[in-house]
């Protein structure tokens, strides 16, 4: 099976999670933002296509076969048990897939730090906003987050960093991106956060010390991280 993903080109965003789970799982894929042009053109077909019976919402969306799967979260429960990046059992399912949910919140939050009020409205034209919501996200959201993720860590008693089980999951991937993405967004704030989750930053580092991922990221496939993107580094925000 080849898959192809559709995103928008060169961004990281949403799509990373997604490429992040069809790198760890050794996958054959396109990447369409890759294609010349960046694909978008290709996308809008799916996107805006009278004849695509189940139209994405928004990109990410991955192609398998003649099926069109979208939402991030939910490409993740699909590629889970092909990939072997879930475990096997219904109740191990339901519980990655929950945390990737929780991930999914998590990265929500990050964006409104900086477009709080709308997201079609410029960083400039929100900062006051902007300001206030990123205080609140440095002193309340991210020790909430990472504190429950650092619990569900150390309540994981099977050896290694990871969140479920012996053996790494998507919910491993997506949370080391979003750590990644924070650390890029706010060093500062981030910095005093995980030096209270020691658990959580072993995680981060365990995912991307993984060869294929550490591959993927040398290969210069994988993007930086930008100030188009869903994690922004604006140095007022970080108190």
């Amino acid at each position: 099976m080849v898959y192809e993903l559709y995103y928008w080109p060169g961004i990281q965003g949403r799509g990373e999670f997604v490429r992040l789970a069809l790198e760890e799982g050794g996958a054959e894929y396109i990447d369409i933002a890759l294609k010349p042009g960046g694909g978008v053109a290709a996308m809008n077909k799916f996107l805006e296509g009278p004849r695509v019976p189940h139209p994405p919402f928004a990109p990410p969306f991955l192609k398998v076969g003649k099926q069109l799967i979208g939402q991030t979260s939910n490409i993740l429960l699909y590629l889970g048990g092909p990939l072997k990046l879930a475990p096997r059992d219904e109740a191990g399912k339901l519980w990655v897939h929950q945390l990737q949910l929780t991930v999914a919140d998590l990265v929500v939050e990050a964006h409104d730090t900086h477009h709080p009020i709308a997201a079609g409205l410029y960083y400039k034209d929100q900062k006051a906003a902007a300001k206030r919501r990123a205080e609140d996200f440095r002193e309340h959201r991210i020790p909430k987050f990472f504190n429950y993720f650092e619990k569900v860590l150390t309540r994981n008693r099977t050896a290694g960093p990871w969140l479920v089980g012996g053996r790494v999951t998507y919910a491993d991937l997506s949370l080391a991106q979003v750590v990644a993405g924070i650390r890029y967004a706010l060093p500062k704030a981030s910095a005093k956060a995980l030096r209270k989750h020691p658990r959580l930053l072993k995680l981060h580092d365990a995912v991307f010390d993984r060869p294929r991922i550490k591959r993927y990221a040398e290969s210069g496939r994988r993007l930086a991280f930008n100030d188009d993107d869903l994690f922004r580094h604006y140095p007022e925000l970080d108190g």
